[in-house]
């Protein structure tokens, strides 16, 4: 993610040396930074970060209207980033699966920021509930064009047929592996008829059967993402589509193929049971886009807010690597502010995208994990300056390395 006067851009980039804070940011302007930064987060630790005491319950289902109602009221201005993202560039985020299905909890609320690497994660946690907050509206269009997509396919093949406007190829069904699939696309060439019909069945869908009031400019920008996806086809990566940048990232197909590194693939397209999970999280409403600052005054506030109002507790937060431009421009302690105000308990996980030195081709970002609740609390103690000051300068450092705690 990136971020420009305040304003906190959605998505992970690569390891791009042009985009990160030089060495050469003096001692006194760091200092000063990270000053203003534990002040504001000094505010996180007098806000009650605990389950709240809701009289309602998660629902099982939203009607459409509620969905689309949901979204408006949560939602802040558009915001702006240098690339489309369209896809993720983490090829490593898998890797932190096996651990985070041992920590959280199944069955809660899944907080997560960007494009399709959270329908792995939520196939992996199995959530009640999910929350997408991007400072983007056209991460909330690409989200609503992925919600028709899932609603509209019948299986694995359908959908990767109906998502890249594709003819389905013979010889593929449920025990196909996802390298099969993709392997069998990958000789097929785009249709501009299926992309047609399929657009105009996107569009009905989400109009027509869901009776969604979208303006113009969400049709607009939903043509927009689903035309790249055609032209592109499995191998669309992170800069197809444009923005700063242009090296050397993984393809859809890379994407979906990825394991957990010891062999085990978690993606939402492994399996049929991975698929339908998320095709029934859709079809109920329960995946519900936000446009919203991880800073800002209303997004996160009002998830909590709603969480807290229906009993729901957060299971993990995916902040791909957010925090290190909310660093730069001074509002970490915002963010830890809003994200103090969610009902958390011990099993609530981040999971953060990090440089810790484990490169891949045009890729320098890993996962890790920490646990909210804790971080929560501590955020405002000194430990915390070496923290953010490894933000700065593109460096993690894992909570159970940092001093003064």
């Amino acid at each position: 993610m990136a971020g420009v006067g305040g304003i906190l851009f959605a998505g992970s980039e690569p390891n791009d040396g042009a985009s990160r804070v030089r060495p050469s940011l003096t001692t006194r302007r760091l200092f000063a930074a990270l000053a203003a930064i534990l002040g504001s987060s000094l505010l996180a630790v007098s806000l009650d970060s605990g389950v709240g005491a809701g009289t309602g319950t998660l629902p099982e289902r939203l009607a459409a209207k509620d969905l689309w109602t949901l979204t408006t009221d949560l939602s802040e201005p558009n915001g702006f980033f240098r690339s489309d993202n369209l896809l993720s560039n983490e090829i490593l985020f898998q890797r932190v699966i096996p651990e985070l299905v041992r920590t959280a909890k199944t069955g809660r609320v899944y907080l997560g920021v960007g494009p399709e690497q959270n329908f792995t994660y939520i196939a992996a946690l199995r959530p009640a509930m999910v929350f997408i907050v991007d400072v983007r509206r056209g991460n909330l269009q690409l989200h609503l064009m992925y919600k028709a997509l899932f609603e509209l396919s019948s299986d694995r093949v359908e959908f990767v047929s109906r998502l890249f406007s594709r003819k389905r190829p013979e010889g593929l069904g449920p025990k196909s592996t996802v390298q099969d699939i993709f392997t069998a696309y990958a000789n097929i060439d785009q249709s501009e008829l299926l992309f047609k019909a399929n657009l105009q069945a996107i569009q009905d869908h989400l109009l027509k059967t869901r009776e969604l009031k979208l303006a113009d400019e969400d049709l607009k920008g939903i043509e927009y993402v689903y035309y790249q996806f055609y032209s592109y086809g499995p191998g669309i990566q992170y800069w197809s589509s444009g923005g700063r940048g242009g090296r050397n990232a993984p393809t859809y197909a890379d994407l979906m193929s990825a394991d957990d590194g010891k062999g085990q693939s978690y993606s939402f397209l492994a399996s049929e049971d991975n698929f339908e999970f998320l095709k029934d999280l859709e079809s109920r409403n329960m995946l519900v886009p936000v446009v919203g600052n991880f800073a800002g005054p209303k997004a996160l506030r009002g998830v909590g807010k709603y969480l807290k109002e229906h009993a729901g507790v957060v299971s993990a937060f995916y902040l791909s690597n957010v925090e290190q431009y909310l660093g730069r421009e001074g509002v970490w302690g915002q963010f830890c502010s809003n994200v103090a105000t969610l009902p958390l308990d011990a099993t609530s996980t981040f999971i953060r995208s990090v440089r810790n030195g484990n490169y891949m081709a045009g890729i320098g970002l890993d996962s890790e994990l920490g646990n909210m609740e804790t971080e929560v609390k501590t955020c405002g103690t000194v430990g915390w300056f070496s923290h953010l000051g490894a933000l700065f300068a593109g460096r993690y450092v894992p909570p159970s390395a940092r001093s003064g705690r």
